[in-house]
């Protein structure tokens, strides 16, 4: 039996209305964090003096990106690509930090790799996760430090910054740029934009009030939940936990852990394109040696062929807000949640829908190198199915999820917000 299946079958049904999720808010941020904020709208923190923190993680769609472009441009003119596509920034305060053996929050799983930030663990504090955007040469492109120091120095709010950390803060470079981190990780920890906890879901199972009225969720989204913690159809509660974690909280729907699952090849991405002469690009996620951008000073602690059953793997993302998400996966391969739900349920049943073929024959799993594609899970949603097999999920369990999944969006107001016309009964 899968790890996945034995997380389900051992942690069981989450059981709504149990432990009540934390609150963050706060009428006043401190010092730091608003120091932080001054700094994730400041666009004068990038070579190009146009892309700042909230370019990217933009707060009008839950901290995630809101085109479709499947990688940012970035560097200097913004027309330098990256490599992956825009995580979100919300629900991070009980992220652990990387661990090949980390525990399960649900506190019975097996020991797998787990927690970090980035898509591939590379920074183990929002603090740290901050540095790697400034730097990178594809992103906001500081030559170093110094540079980033240099320009929160010559800022309105340095004086603010001085109070916040010491009057001479910028004395030391070092020093300076590690604060200028922890400011931003200040911001992201106290303001509760970042965790409002106030999705329709967080309504119901806290069994609170919204707008003066009682929050229930109609019958297509309780079966959605049904086929979200159903061990024989979503089974997506495996890895996007839900339940109480050993840490503290619940409701993060993640497990913070590392799967590599084989999602097809995205084209669009410049670094995919087929270069004649050279070798192609993949990435490896977990197992990569380095950064793709050698500049960073934050790199991946993984070395091949030792880390090589690391390969492929990438960090499992929450699912809250996810319905609002413009592209999905590391790679961005996908733009719709309808498509990653057909994806899942069909990824063994009908792979010619998903990958290429090349001369008849399906390229499954096109975006790994064969050496490393032993190390995807099978198990998506269950056992590996055969080709032209009947798919786990009905079109209806499909539908449902997707309503389900839709509850998790924050910023619900009974009574206001429209309810999704497919998901009303």
């Amino acid at each position: 039996m899968s790890r996945r299946v034995q997380r389900v079958l051992a942690a069981g049904i989450c059981v709504l209305g149990g432990v009540a999720a934390p609150t963050f808010a706060q009428s006043t941020l401190s010092l730091q964090a608003q120091v932080g904020k001054k700094l994730f709208f400041d666009t004068n923190l990038s070579a190009s003096q146009k892309m700042s923190c909230a370019t990217c993680h933009d707060p009008g769609n839950h901290y995630a990106q809101s085109n479709t472009l499947s990688v940012q441009l970035g560097g200097p003119t913004l027309t330098t690509p990256g490599f992956r596509a825009v995580p979100t920034l919300t629900y991070k305060e009980y992220t652990p930090p990387y661990n090949d053996n980390a525990a399960n929050p649900d506190g019975v799983s097996t020991n797998s790799p787990g927690g970090g930030f980035t898509w591939s663990g590379r920074a183990d504090t929002l603090a740290q996760q901050a540095a790697i955007p400034l730097l990178s040469s594809f992103e906001m492109a500081n030559t170093n430090a110094a540079a980033v120091v240099q320009v929160v120095q010559n800022a309105s709010y340095a004086g603010l910054f001085q109070q916040a950390y010491s009057a001479d803060v910028f004395s030391n470079t070092q020093t300076a740029f590690t604060d200028i981190g922890l400011a931003l990780q200040q911001y992201q920890l106290e303001d509760s934009s970042f965790h409002p906890f106030n999705s329709k879901f967080d309504y119901y199972a806290q069994q609170e009030l919204s707008n003066g009225q009682v929050v229930t969720l109609t019958a297509s989204e309780l079966a959605g939940f049904n086929v979200f913690t159903d061990a024989k159809r979503g089974n997506c509660f495996a890895c996007h936990y839900s339940g109480p974690m050993t840490g503290g909280g619940q409701y993060m729907f993640t497990d913070f852990t590392y799967e590599a699952i084989g999602v097809p090849r995205n084209p669009n991405i410049p670094a995919n394109a087929t270069r004649i002469g050279l070798p192609a690009y993949y990435d490896l996620g977990l197992c990569t040696a380095v950064n793709p951008d050698p500049q960073n000073a934050y790199v991946i602690p993984h070395m091949l062929p030792g880390s090589a059953s690391l390969c492929g793997m990438f960090k499992v993302p929450t699912l809250r807000n996810t319905a609002t998400r413009k592209v999905f996966f590391h790679n961005g391969i996908f733009n719709s949640l309808a498509q990653v739900l057909s994806w899942y349920n069909t990824r063994d049943t009908n792979p010619a829908a998903w990958y290429p073929t090349v001369k008849g024959v399906v390229q499954k799993f096109n975006d790994m190198p064969a050496a490393y594609q032993a190390n995807i899970d099978p198990q998506v949603p269950l056992d590996g199915l055969p080709v032209g097999g009947a798919p786990h999920m009905t079109a209806q369990d499909l539908q449902n999820l997707q309503c389900f999944l839709e509850t998790l969006t924050d910023g619900y107001v009974a009574g206001v917000t429209p309810e999704d016309p497919n998901c009303a009964h």
